[in-house]
């Protein structure tokens, strides 16, 4: 029998599943979830991803990126009959755990708030990422702007704001200038 718990006991926890098959496991835990009367114990599921836009070719192209390929977050209230209906999921291999001294098993870890809001702030806030395959010293073609068609070499990459620094040749002098990733290819 179940002692009552309160939603104060829920928490965030780190379910390990076959890579690749996140959102199935996502779709199998909702639907075991619910016909077994626990969506109170064990409140929500997420595979944490954001949109990308990827330079192919000169064209742009979104795609959706796992955050944590091979892992899905569960919030849930952990006791023996929820861990064994998340533990007994196709798909799922286990929790992330720790051994507790003294104990007889690993227990499942939870994680903390802030970092779970962090995490799902992230991912809602729905702007897409753009991903650049270059590096200090690669020679780029600025395909935008009015530099379009130059030439140049990347001097600094700058992932959080988006923006690559190139330098280019005006007038004979190298001179640097802030581009935003999609503005630049890689030769």
């Amino acid at each position: 029998m179940t002692t009552m718990q309160s939603p104060a006991d829920l928490r965030w926890y780190i379910v390990h599943t076959y890579t690749g098959q996140e959102d199935m496991v996502k779709r199998n835990l909702d639907l075991r979830r619910h016909s077994f009367g626990m969506m109170d114990r064990i409140t929500r599921v997420e595979v944490p991803a954001e949109d990308e836009i990827i330079r192919n070719k000169g064209e742009r192209t979104a795609q959706r990126r796992k955050l944590f390929p091979g892992y899905i977050l569960v919030q849930m209230i952990m006791d023996d009959e929820a861990w064994f209906l998340v533990r007994n999921t196709t798909g799922v291999t286990g929790f992330i755990s720790a051994e507790e001294e003294g104990g007889d098993r690993p227990r499942p870890v939870p994680l903390d708030d802030r970092e779970v809001d962090d995490i799902l702030d992230r991912v809602a806030s729905g702007e897409p990422r753009a991903v650049i395959g270059m590096i200090q010293g690669d020679t780029v073609r600025i395909s935008e702007g009015p530099f379009a068609d130059m030439l140049g070499r990347v001097e600094e990459v700058d992932e959080h704001r988006g923006q690559v620094k190139v330098l280019i040749s005006v007038f004979g002098r190298e001179t640097p200038v802030e581009l935003d990733f999609m503005q630049v290819e890689k030769v």
